[in-house]
């Protein structure tokens, strides 16, 4: 009988668009799956804020105990999502063709009146990255809280008086859902491999292994390794203000990272271009660079600041 791999995903609309595009591609190379729903730590529980969760892996960590326990076979995620150090036993089997790594603001009003206004303004969001960028380009500004899934975040923002909200482009354009008074935050670096799912797997599996390889985009894969090592060797999770984003363009990779405070008053920042065959070390050594140019004051008042 024909193996079917069972793919753990989150129940959200988003997750489950991620899970069913793994399931398409698998499908694609004659390997038949399922999918198998999940809930996460992270959608229970929707008015803590994240960073006050010990966000790293709270959208990863129910389906890393199922694949563990094999009530799965591989897990669906945002790559920005999961851990920069991997669980024992669990490995990546792919990353799939980036998405859109692009912040996108959805606005109430008009959007010149927003951005040049003297008077207050509200911004929502409940990345502490966003908020740090946010304010250092609009330090007047005022930023809240927002947590909850795509839907669920956009029906906030419709009910509040809030001007506006700061989303994922991926997210909204994936699911259909990206309004029309919305537009691209060009000067906002994304968080690392934001944009880029991963299907990951338990590193015994043999057959879950060879099946996702398939899926795997190089492009993706090393631009995305880049950031997550930029981001692992600042020692910072999904809940610091620390962006990454690494670029293929002839044959070279173009590197933009910075790490910020979290009230934006304090910003470092690097660019490279770095050869291909120089990528191995890259995100380390850049993060190395950027630690000596200013960023570990900043880094070690976060480090102090999460004990």
């Amino acid at each position: 009988m024909k193996k079917i791999i069972r793919i753990g995903t989150r129940e959200s609309q988003l997750a489950v668009w991620q899970a069913t595009r793994a399931q398409e591609l698998l499908a694609q190379h004659d390997v038949a799956a399922e999918l198998v729903y999940i809930k996460s730590e992270g959608d229970i529980d929707l008015r803590t804020p994240l960073y006050e969760m010990g966000v790293q892996g709270i959208f990863t960590r129910s389906l890393d105990i199922a694949l563990l326990n094999n009530r799965i076979d591989v897990a669906v995620h945002s790559l920005k999502d999961v851990p920069t150090q991997m669980p024992k036993e669990i490995v990546n089997g792919a990353v799939l063709k980036r998405g859109s790594y692009k912040d996108l603001l959805v606005y109430k009003g008009e959007v010149p009146a927003l951005l040049t206004s003297d008077q207050p303004v509200t911004i929502a969001t409940s990345s502490i990255r966003r908020k740090a960028q946010w304010l250092n380009k609009y330090p007047h500004h005022h930023l809240e809280n927002l947590r909850g899934n795509v839907n669920t975040r956009l029906k906030k923002l419709e009910e509040s008086n809030w001007h506006g909200a700061i989303f994922a482009a991926a997210g909204l354009e994936r699911i259909n859902l990206r309004p029309a008074q919305s537009f691209e935050l060009d000067w906002m670096l994304p968080a690392p491999a934001q944009g880029a799912i991963v299907v990951v797997c338990r590193e015994d599996d043999v057959f879950a292994r060879d099946s996702s390889r398939h899926l795997n985009d190089e492009g993706t894969a090393l631009c995305t390794k880049i950031e997550r090592d930029f981001l692992r060797t600042l020692l910072g999770g999904c809940s610091t203000p620390i962006s990454a984003l690494a670029e293929m363009e002839d044959g070279k990779i173009i590197f933009k990272g910075n790490i910020l405070s979290p009230n934006g008053k304090e910003k470092v920042e690097i660019e490279k271009i770095i050869a291909v065959e120089q990528s191995n070390e890259a995100g380390k050594n850049l993060a190395e660079e950027l630690l000596s140019n200013g960023g570990k004051k900043i880094a070690d008042t976060l480090r102090h600041a999460e004990k």
